[in-house]
């Protein structure tokens, strides 16, 4: 697939280096999915830091595998989780995917690369502003971004192929469920926020039904509950 970024003067050669070098770390570290390795190599992650805060030291760190600050309290997800979790969504071209948490956009950016139309929302108003602006700039102006509470979902625009989850939430929030195809499948991270959490991945495999399975141990910050807030 044809990257969907513009051509940028900023993206230089040294960036293009390190973005190959994160793709050869997250090949080594079990990524395995060649789409997604291609779609991390085009999306340049030190674009996706708040410039107001940014620095020539937080710019050394934007291709290591580590999760960084972006400000309101979040992160930019470790590279390996942002792969791991499109690992695992398999996703096709042409469905329609909801991401509950937007933050910095670098996952959203991720996800258009794999040719899916995303519906994103995001509660911490001046990160979605942020996101709101900067993702077209860098050629993904094809997302649909929202500024709301996650936990609620978009049902306007269920039901969802797949639901991916960005931040770590107490329990299953049943409404994401309902906004689910059947067959469909939501990708979240689920435990206490001052621990490790468990990704869950459940199938809607009826109505009523769901099937779910663990993927393993992350970190992520807290799904934040109620209403936005500015």
């Amino acid at each position: 697939m044809e990257s969907l970024v513009q051509v940028n003067p900023d993206d230089i050669y040294v960036f293009k280096g390190k973005r190959l070098r994160l793709v050869n770390e997250l090949r080594r570290l079990g990524i395995s999915d060649e789409l997604v390795l291609q779609a991390i190599n085009r999306v340049p992650r030190h674009l996706f830091f708040d410039p107001h805060t940014a620095v020539s030291a937080l710019l050394e760190h934007a291709y290591a595998n580590k999760a960084l600050p972006i400000g309101s309290g979040q992160t930019i997800s470790h590279p390996f989780t942002v792969a791991f979790q499109s690992q695992h969504l398999n996703v096709k071209p042409g469905m329609q995917v909801l991401e509950i948490g937007t933050g910095c956009g670098y996952q959203t950016a991720v996800l258009l690369e794999l040719g899916v139309k995303v519906y994103s929302i995001e509660r911490q108003k001046k990160l979605f502003d942020n996101t709101r602006n900067l993702l077209p700039l860098l050629g993904y102006s094809k997302a649909k971004l929202f500024y709301g509470d996650g936990y609620q979902g978009l049902p306007a625009f269920a039901p969802y192929d797949k639901i991916l989850v960005t931040a770590s939430a107490p329990q299953l929030p049943k409404l994401l469920l309902k906004q689910l195809k059947i067959g469909g499948q939501l990708l979240i991270p689920i435990g206490p926020s001052d621990q490790e959490q468990t990704m869950y991945s459940f199938i809607r495999t009826s109505e009523v039904d769901v099937k779910g399975k663990t993927l393993g141990k992350f970190n992520f910050v807290p799904m934040l509950m109620d209403k936005a807030t500015d």
